[in-house]
């Protein structure tokens, strides 16, 4: 109880709440402390860590920016292909890499687009504007020029410290300056020049970047308003996609991983979960809610006309659209050719891939039987060998150089881009549970937590389900997903051994449904990546995130009564599980 409230009202981080059990158990004689020390490193640790060592190769050599651009180019520019098809490219991505860092590398990508589309838009309607106005301006021709020349700004120049010189020009006009909290802007390519609201100029051209430039124009007004729903849709679909696309592996999120080593470390005889069964059960899983979630963001903001926004034809795109494509192929095309650091990460992804499905694909016998020894190799033992590779493979084998100082000789990785992405307090949170439940197993407290739960026995087990997939999806909206999970998964198990249904029935649904915490900018990391763009209001997220919601749980629900009975023997209870509740009785 003690860390479950740190970690439900976040009063310390969440790594530090985990070690709660590290000091209590010895004191109070629960556990030795060097029991509770080995909860705190376990095979998923090894199996993240190899993990990480792939993810840090993909993002430094740029291998995921080269995949979402070449998908978004497949796509096109229609707002319903081009949500779609950044939705798909970030499902893939989300696969492999957290769902954080997919949001983070996705949303700039998609935000450079947004504002061309916002920029091309403010073009069309700067033209709109005059050739409405052409008749008026031939007839007041000298009138117009005596009005532009009392316009005209003096040049500026001024000494810098380093008496270097620099001369600015800049021509303001009251159709083209823009007011926001009482200042004029007016951008070109490479700076903004502020003007006071006195009429006094700065005597310095202020350069700002271009995020803060643009965010300063879409805060005054969107072209359209339907260009605002664009934005609005294109920001929610990454976070949604991303959400999806880290339910496929068992390695997409964390709590698929506190799931998995939790589960066998209380059930060590079930040998049920791996990467294969869990892939082959979430896959179709994710593609029916990715194009459910495209269907429901599509109607609700960009409306129910398929055929105007999702139309391939080159005859029915706009001049913002061409416009739009053309700044994702300018993108592409600054990327240059592939190179070998990326075809090196593209094998090493594809080989560590095939190894996870052909280990134990379970149909026919994997490469683990070639050895004589069994049970030895775990997925940890493929992502720990080609990680560690990717620190001894050159990024540079062919440089022309003889030089070995400048680098050529580097390997393909370093410690540093591991130490960046590598998640420990996840690490050390998921060992807090596997401490949690140690104690919860030796002391006896999952079994009395299992008989206060025997009055739902009459309920059925797809019953039991949906309550405990509505619970954990309601929790997780305002607490962490991964300490959520950690907190109901003891639970749950004592209650499926408690109503004799096989474990997986309910443990599962609820592991992919404490993902579903979108409605809100603190129900995960990827949502508040997207708000902070400021497309986005609470009530979009609220409003959008809660058919998302229900979409996921009736998804899951749909799977775990129908392919999921068959690839997992729902429908009796497990021995496996019989012989854990007879000795936890016991």
């Amino acid at each position: 109880m003690v860390t479950a409230v740190y970690w439900v009202s976040e009063a310390v981080p969440l790594g530090a709440a985990a070690l709660v059990p590290a000091f209590l158990y010895p004191l109070f004689g629960v556990l030795k402390s060097s029991e509770v020390a080995a909860e705190y490193c376990k095979d998923t640790t090894l199996l993240l860590m190899g993990v990480i060592c792939l993810a840090a190769s993909i993002e430094k050599w740029n291998l995921h920016r080269r995949i979402a651009l070449r998908m978004v180019m497949i796509a096109g520019a229609k707002p319903g292909m081009l949500v779609l098809g950044f939705m798909c490219c970030t499902v893939f991505l989300s696969m492999w890499l957290s769902n954080t860092s997919t949001t983070a590398m996705v949303m700039p990508i998609a935000e450079a687009v947004l504002q061309q589309l916002i920029c091309t838009g403010l073009a069309d309607a700067e033209e709109d504007s005059e050739t409405a106005e052409a008749p008026e301006e031939d007839a007041s021709l000298p009138e117009k020029e005596e009005n532009l020349d009392k316009n005209q700004l003096e040049l500026l120049y001024r000494n810098d410290i380093n008496d270097c010189t620099r001369q600015e020009l800049s021509t303001l006009s009251e159709e083209q300056t823009g007011e926001v909290n009482g200042v004029g802007l007016m951008a070109n390519s490479n700076q903004v020049y502020i003007r006071q609201t006195n009429g006094h100029l700065p005597q310095v051209a202020v350069c700002i970047p271009n995020v803060k430039r643009v965010k300063a124009r879409r805060d005054s007004q969107y072209p359209t308003k339907r260009d605002h729903m664009i934005c609005k849709c294109l920001s929610l679909s990454i976070t949604y996609a991303a959400t999806i696309g880290g339910l496929i592996t068992i390695t997409g999120t964390s709590t698929n991983l506190i799931f998995a080593e939790q589960f066998n470390n209380r059930y060590p005889d079930a040998k049920v979960i791996n990467f294969g069964t869990w892939f082959i059960f979430s896959f179709p899983i994710a593609i029916i809610m990715l194009v459910l979630t495209w269907l429901w963001l599509h109607c609700l903001f960009l409306g129910c006309n398929f055929r105007e926004t999702c139309s391939w034809s080159k005859k029915r795109k706009t001049r913002r659209e061409r416009m739009s494509e053309k700044r994702i192929h300018e993108e592409y095309a600054k990327l240059g050719p592939i190179s070998y650091p990326e075809v090196v990460t593209g094998v090493f992804f594809i080989l560590m891939t095939l190894l996870w499905f052909t280990r134990e694909p379970g149909f026919v016998p994997g490469w683990t039987s070639l050895f004589e020894k069994k049970g030895y190799r775990t997925d940890a033992t493929v992502s720990v060998l080609l990680g560690f590779l990717l620190f001894l493979i050159p990024a540079r084998p062919f440089s022309s150089s003889s030089d070995t100082d400048d680098g050529s000789m580097a390997p393909m990785i370093t410690w540093k881009d591991f130490q960046r992405l590598m998640p420990w307090e996840i690490v050390i949170l998921v060992g807090g549970g596997y401490a949690l439940a140690a104690g919860c197993k030796v002391s006896g407290l999952s079994v009395w937590i299992g008989r206060q739960l025997e009055p739902m026995s009459g309920l059925p087990p797809w019953a039991v389900t949906l309550l405990a997939c509505l619970l954990v999806s309601a929790v997780t909206e305002f607490a962490s997903n991964p300490a959520t999970l950690t907190v109901f998964l003891p639970i749950l198990s004592a209650l499926s051994e408690t109503l004799q249904i096989n474990p997986l029935h309910t443990l599962i649904p609820s592991t992919m449904c404490v993902s579903f915490g979108v409605m809100l900018p603190v129900g995960n990391p990827p949502n508040a990546i997207v708000f902070s763009y400021g497309h986005v209001q609470i009530s979009d997220m609220v409003k959008a995130g809660f058919g998302v919601n229900l979409i996921g749980v009736a998804v899951v629900m749909l799977a775990i009564t129908t392919w999921g009975v068959p690839l997992f023997n729902l429908t009796e209870f497990p021995a496996w599980a019989a012989d854990r509740n007879i000795t936890g009785i016991l």
